[in-house]
């Protein structure tokens, strides 16, 4: 099902509930009543293509439009982009770690295999948050100042020189695989770990650790296919300007 302006937003919701969490990136919660997505984007301020666009990225792995994502503005982009960091590290991690956490309590017999996923979660999140923070007070911050540049006509100094120092192919080489770590740990879970008393708990772990996953790979299809070709572009442009 592709996904229409037309649409009512709950009618979208009960066909893939998953999509709450992107739709909450917009500013756009629960409680919106019975109307229209475009009457929701139009009420909320929110660029109606891009939402759907959004949307229907995350809710078909089979649709992607590579040129129609790319003719949005990057500051667009990158705000989405910083929304869903947010929920990952203040919301959906936090949650997960307090799952295997209470998995962990509930084990007395097991307990020091549990521990060993709690801390291979831990090591994971600490991880992960060093990279969104290299892309929020590093790379951001650099593809603003190409944009600025361009939209100028001016080329500053110190931005050529931080080019010849960072290029966003150095970002892309950077850019860790997330999906290889949670794979090790839903293995852990699914073949390694003892049964604990409450295997709802691992059931709802193991959930929330695929749902990471699917979110985490269409977030960086949109940064890999998206946003680092923008940038090249950009780059590429800045040369021909010096």
């Amino acid at each position: 099902m592709r996904i229409e302006k037309d649409m009512k937003l709950a009618d979208v919701i009960h066909h893939d509930f998953s999509l709450i969490p992107v739709i909450n990136r917009f500013g756009i919660h629960l409680g919106f009543g019975d109307v229209t997505i475009e009457d929701i984007c139009i009420n909320k301020s929110v660029n109606t293509e891009f939402f759907l666009t959004i949307l229907n990225t995350y809710h078909d792995p089979q649709y992607f439009p590579k040129k129609h994502l790319q003719s949005f503005h990057t500051a667009m982009l990158i705000a989405y982009l910083k929304k869903a960091h947010q929920f990952y590290t203040e919301q959906k991690i936090p949650y997960i770690k307090n799952l295997i956490f209470k998995l962990t309590e509930e084990s007395v017999q097991h307990k020091d295999r549990y521990q060993l996923a709690l801390n291979f979660f831990k090591e994971y999140q600490e991880e992960f948050t060093r990279h969104i923070d290299r892309e929020e007070e590093l790379v951001y911050p650099y593809i603003y100042e190409l944009e600025k540049a361009i939209e100028s006509g001016k080329v500053p100094e110190e931005l050529i020189q931080r080019m010849e120092a960072y290029s966003i192919m150095d970002y892309e080489n950077e850019h860790d695989n997330v999906e290889e770590k949670l794979f090790d740990l839903k293995n852990l879970i699914i073949k390694y770990l003892p049964a604990p008393s409450n295997e709802l708990t691992s059931y709802r772990i193991l959930l929330e650790l695929f749902d990471l996953e699917k979110d985490l790979r269409e977030h960086a299809r949109i940064e890999d296919i998206i946003l680092v070709p923008k940038v090249e572009a950009m780059e590429f442009t800045i040369q021909k300007m010096i």
